[in-house]
């Protein structure tokens, strides 16, 4: 359930884009009517997606602190990211930032998951699974960077799709590809994490 609540300002990028792009009359008016009177029908569908995803990330923040419950760190890092990006997208009615955007937040992973490592000496993954998995600090070291590595290639992936493709491609690429990608890196490591538990057991 938490997957799908961290994934929904994604799906609704996605969702937004998608009703737009038929919708051209109907978004470019959306877009005109709040965004400004020198929006293309082209630009209004990145543009309408985007101040939904804004909007999402912030509804959930309020829904979090409404409940009673902490903001995870993770989610305030989203917020200001998306209001950054998504407003100077909206602000210039260009693109490029909200494209950017999955990049910079994949490396600002990379960079913490690294720098705490290398200068506070704290292996981030393992004070997050360590509750879950017991295993010897050369496999915890090998699992942190392997998420680093993860990381950094994905800013570079998301980067070369923005710039190589259209920009419907690259929409569809935030949802199937980014979740793909990211599946298929959790599976690998369940399966290299498996195995050493197997090996360990008596």
């Amino acid at each position: 359930m938490k997957f799908l609540f961290d994934l929904l300002p994604v799906l609704l990028f996605f969702a937004a884009y998608k009703v737009a792009m038929v919708s051209h009359d109907a978004s470019h008016a959306l877009a005109v009517q709040f965004l400004g009177d020198n929006i293309t029908a082209a630009q209004a569908p990145i543009l309408i997606a985007t101040a939904v995803a804004i909007i999402a990330t912030v509804g959930q923040v309020i829904w979090v602190m409404a409940r009673g419950r902490k903001v995870d760190v993770m989610l305030w890092v989203s917020l200001a990211i998306i209001v950054i990006f998504g407003g100077a997208t909206l602000i210039f009615h260009d693109p490029t930032f909200i494209k950017w955007k999955p990049t910079v937040l994949y490396w600002l992973f990379a960079g913490t998951l690294g720098g705490s490592a290398l200068f506070l000496k704290r292996n981030l993954i393992r004070a997050l699974m360590k509750e879950q998995v017991e295993l010897p600090d050369p496999v915890w070291s090998r699992l942190n960077l392997s998420w680093i590595c993860f990381f950094a290639a994905m800013g570079v992936i998301n980067l070369y799709v923005a710039y190589s493709y259209s920009e419907e491609t690259w929409v569809d690429f935030k949802l199937y590809g980014g979740m793909g990608l990211m599946l298929l890196f959790v599976l690998g490591q369940g399966f290299m994490l498996s195995r050493h538990i197997e090996q360990e057991t008596p």
